[in-house]
């Protein structure tokens, strides 16, 4: 069978890159469990125990139960993906990302208020797949997507026992993104190669209510990140070798948006030493994921839809934390996340490696004098496999996903 017969839905996968591209460091679709090593290490089980300033980031109220600090973090993010595409497995040939990551927090104008801020950025997060013997020609499927969130913030504690915080969240994304097939002298596919940009706002609202010395309650509501159109300027793009549209020269433009999520959590504190933090999530994907359509010169029409169908995610997290001695607090945790991508959609996002589930963590924190800290996290996803079909002309060929992850993180942080 000639490839061409074979890639009817190789359109699709082309722009599943651009949803793929920011977030392939992704655990919970494409988002990281947590910011910073404080919270990887707590298995991003932080909405009702916040323990540094990037809690501005995950539920702003939290800043009015930390004490005034800095912190930066910087994580090495470790992928390893595999995928099918119908004509044998290959590997991805970029598995190595930094995350760095920091926050601050102050008092402010009075008692009760308290100002601060969170930030953490990725590059060149994506995949780089190739193929050199693809039912005779050769496969390219490439992504590099940079993105950055500063998210400044503002709580409330107007009582001993209960809080409330608010974040505006601003955000930037960079994106480049190729799915080709070449044979002989003839190209065909998609090739937005050319790096663009966006900008994105959101907010965060949320609250802290202590019931007792022994149960402490949070929750965080995160409005979707509405970014501007990501544009690309393009001489052609031709898809009819796979039976679908082509284009002629102009500006290409579509949106990535992020989605919408609420997070609930109760931390309990057994001991003066020891907290133990229970967290669930709701990430709205489906409606931003659920569909992307993708605006410029097409023949025959104005747009083309692409059905990635993603699920709405379901999350819980588990994380434990037990000050040792003076100087030394030991931590670990849990995650689990429902896999947004159902096997029947898996043709639509081949090259989206957002399918991890289970992840395990552990870290630490050593107080080193004169208000200095440093803190430390290693995270393990398991590894994950996904199968499906591919309809084409020729009728149906098999395809699979593989993925699993490690990261490992230092943390400095400075208490004033």
């Amino acid at each position: 069978m000639q490839w061409k017969h074979r890639l009817s839905g190789i359109m699709v996968l082309a722009l599943s890159t651009i949803a793929a591209g920011n977030h392939a460091y992704a655990t919970n679709g494409y988002q990281l469990i947590g910011i910073g090593q404080y919270q990887m290490g707590m298995a991003g089980a932080v909405v009702a125990a916040p323990g540094d300033p990037m809690t501005a980031i995950t539920n702003p109220a939290g800043l009015a139960w930390v004490q005034p600090q800095a912190a930066f973090s910087m994580e090495g993010f470790f992928p390893e993906r595999e995928a099918n595409f119908g004509a044998g497995t290959t590997g991805s040939h970029s598995n190595l990302y930094g995350v760095p990551a920091l926050g601050w927090l102050a008092p402010a104008f009075g008692p009760h208020l308290y100002f601060g801020g969170g930030f953490y950025g990725t590059s060149g997060m994506g995949v780089n797949y190739q193929q050199s013997n693809y039912f005779g020609g050769s496969l390219e499927s490439y992504s590099n997507i940079s993105f950055a969130n500063i998210a400044p913030a503002l709580a409330w504690k107007p009582a001993k026992n209960w809080s409330v915080g608010f974040a505006l969240n601003l955000a930037y994304e960079t994106a480049s993104f190729q799915q080709t097939v070449t044979t002989g002298d003839t190209t065909s596919g998609l090739n937005l190669a050319n790096s663009t940009s966006a900008f994105g706002i959101g907010a965060t609202v949320g609250g802290m209510y202590e019931l007792n010395k022994y149960v402490t309650l949070g929750l965080s509501y995160r409005s979707p990140i509405i970014f501007t159109p990501l544009t690309y300027q393009a001489s052609y793009e031709s898809m009819a070798a796979q039976g679908g549209p082509s284009g002629g020269p102009g500006q290409y433009s579509t949106h990535l948006n992020y989605p919408q999520q609420v997070a609930l959590g109760v931390a309990f504190h057994p001991a003066p030493r020891w907290t133990i933090s229970v967290e669930g999530q709701w990430i709205n994907w489906h409606e931003t994921m659920n569909e992307m359509d993708i605006y410029g010169p097409w023949n025959g029409t104005t747009h083309v839809s692409l059905p990635l169908h993603w699920h709405d995610e379901w999350v819980a997290n588990l994380g434990t934390q037990y000050r040792i001695c003076s100087w030394l607090t030991v931590r670990g945790g849990y995650c689990y996340g429902s896999n947004p991508i159902g096997s029947q959609d898996l043709a639509a996002n081949l090259i989206l490696p957002a399918i991890m589930s289970n992840h395990i963590t552990i870290g630490a924190t050593e107080k080193l004098g004169m208000g200095w800290t440093l803190t430390e996290a290693y995270m393990h996803a398991f590894q994950q496999s996904l199968s499906g079909t591919m309809q084409t002309p020729g009728g149906a060929v098999p395809i699979s996903t593989s993925m699993s992850e490690d990261s490992v993180g230092v943390e400095i942080g400075y208490r004033f």
